[in-house]
């Protein structure tokens, strides 16, 4: 599957604002919804127990609520993506130290504090460019369910085959019966409203 670009889904802070509310419970089920199986599932593939996994997802998510109204965005340090991988990896982290020596607590709570409130700079592992790609897949998907039902199949198969699945625009249109420049325009029309949904759901402008 190709990814796409980054700045296919652009993204609007509105959901990051609104769960500095702890009591927009709407919000926060949202939040949990679009993230919690990002979260899970990099849990997972450091094969930290499903129990486990889970328990640390809402360690994760707790963290986030504290510290969400300190976060500012700064494009020299870092976008939201960057900030929740620290905050995960830390949590991932402590466990794992917990686990190989119980008895020892998890550190200097100052060091945790500071290192969950900053944002990750440039990722230099190859775990970190894994996040990327499943943060992106899952606000794509998360989207793809609210929009597909706004398209005929033809016009979000152009988007589909061309954008996700990286398949030459002649292909595609030859395979569904479109010119080179409909499925362009397809493209550009799912897009858009992929855009305005995820705009309206979190994120960080440009």
């Amino acid at each position: 599957m190709t990814v796409r670009s980054r700045d296919d889904l652009t993204t609007h802070p509105s959901l990051l604002l609104r769960i500095r509310d702890p009591r927009d419970h709407d919000a926060w089920v949202r939040f949990v919804t679009l993230y919690a199986p990002l979260i899970f599932r990099f849990l997972r593939r450091h094969r930290i127990q499903e129990a486990d996994a889970a328990d640390l997802s809402q360690e994760v998510f707790s963290a986030v609520a504290m510290w969400i109204d300190r976060l500012r965005y700064d494009p020299q340090r870092g976008m939201f993506r960057s900030w929740l991988f620290a905050i995960t990896r830390h949590k991932l982290l402590n466990h794992i130290n917990r686990e190989q020596i119980p008895d020892v607590g998890s550190g200097d709570t100052r060091i945790q504090r500071r290192l969950e409130a900053e944002p990750a700079r440039e990722p230099p592992l190859p775990e970190d460019r894994v996040w990327d790609e499943e943060y992106e897949m899952c606000l794509l998907h998360w989207a793809a369910e609210k929009v597909q039902v706004d398209f005929h199949g033809r016009t979000w198969q152009a988007f589909w085959q061309t954008r996700v699945e990286g398949k030459q625009t002649e292909a595609v249109a030859e395979a569904l019966g479109m010119t080179p420049g409909a499925v362009y325009i397809a493209k550009c029309r799912v897009l858009k409203k992929l855009r305005e949904e995820v705009w309206i759901v979190e994120g960080i402008p440009r």
